[in-house]
């Protein structure tokens, strides 16, 4: 939805970001920078994931209550229509990810004594525990017969079937706990879509409390890894186009200034930029991107912090 507020022929379009509740999910369009409101809510929306066809949404949002218990998972098509509330429960649902032919649904669920990983149908039945590490398993993504997912406070990668999960990474510091809201070392890890590389932050400074944080590249096999940012921004979630040459992400502050802005690079940290529109209010926070299925969009979750 764009509004035009008083346009004439001689005066510019004035572009307005829509807004009906505290929460919602948005599609900005690359070329025109022209925003749309897909799906609204007064309720936290999180964790947004786009299926492989580029129809559907997962996301997890928060129901009769603002605790993480009451976070549970849902689906919309992206054009707002056929909302589906996926679990019902009191405990942590969240962190939904696509299987790769839609027809089911990874993510994380907290009924025990810590976060695991979970596979549902993509309609919420058939719910199995995938894998429990034994401690706080996190920040999932699937991709072919593989899912990419944290755990103690490194980057590891499990069949779908969950068998073999193997270590990726090993960050300096690795689980220690600074000043910051988390301890240092990997999250957030998102596999390329020909599922030969893993892109993840990682938090390697606690200057300030929310943490200052690279993005790293690394093969799925643990070699190779390289650096694509070098800033030490509150930054993070990282998606890569469908074509596999792009990636956005977010970057939450910069240094103790808040942001949530959305950024954009080449797959290799060049041409790295904000692409976040001018006539976004300060008020308009941005969170998770996503490409859409032909890269010409990004969707995002928007809160309006007042």
């Amino acid at each position: 939805m764009v509004v035009l507020a008083g346009c004439t022929d001689n005066e510019p379009e004035h572009k307005v970001v829509p807004h009906e509740y505290k929460w919602g999910i948005y599609s900005l369009d690359l070329a025109t920078e022209e925003v749309e409101l897909v799906y609204g809510s007064p309720d936290q929306i999180s964790k947004l994931s786009l299926n492989n066809t580029g129809d559907t949404f997962a996301f997890a949002q928060q129901f009769d209550g603002d605790t993480n218990a009451h976070e549970e998972i849902c689906t919309i098509r992206v054009d707002g229509s056929h909302f589906q509330r996926l679990t019902s429960n009191g405990f942590l649902d969240t962190y939904p990810a696509w299987s790769p032919d839609g027809s089911r649904l990874a993510y994380l669920s907290f009924p025990e004594q810590d976060l695991d990983i979970y596979i549902m149908q993509s309609d919420g039945t058939d719910i199995i525990k995938l894998y429990d590490s034994g401690s706080h398993d996190a920040d999932i993504h699937w991709v072919g017969d593989s899912i990419a997912f944290t755990a103690f406070s490194r980057i590891w990668i499990i069949n779908d079937d969950g068998t073999r999960p193997t270590q990726v990474t090993e960050p300096p510091r690795a689980g220690q706990w600074g000043n910051a809201n988390l301890p240092f070392g990997d999250y957030d890890p998102r596999i390329s879509p020909d599922g030969k590389k893993i892109v993840f932050e990682r938090l390697e400074a606690d200057d300030s409390p929310h943490g200052n944080y690279n993005i790293f590249l690394i093969n799925v096999d643990g070699s190779g890894e390289v650096r694509l940012t070098d800033s030490g921004y509150s930054q993070g979630f990282a998606n890569w186009s469908r074509s596999g040459d792009m990636m956005v992400y977010i970057v939450a502050g910069i240094s103790n200034e808040g942001k949530y802005d959305i950024y954009q690079m080449n797959s290799d940290g060049t041409n790295n930029r904000n692409i976040t529109p001018d006539y976004f209010p300060d008020a308009f926070l941005c969170n998770t991107p996503v490409f859409s299925s032909d890269d010409q969009k990004v969707f995002f979750v928007g809160e309006w912090w007042e």
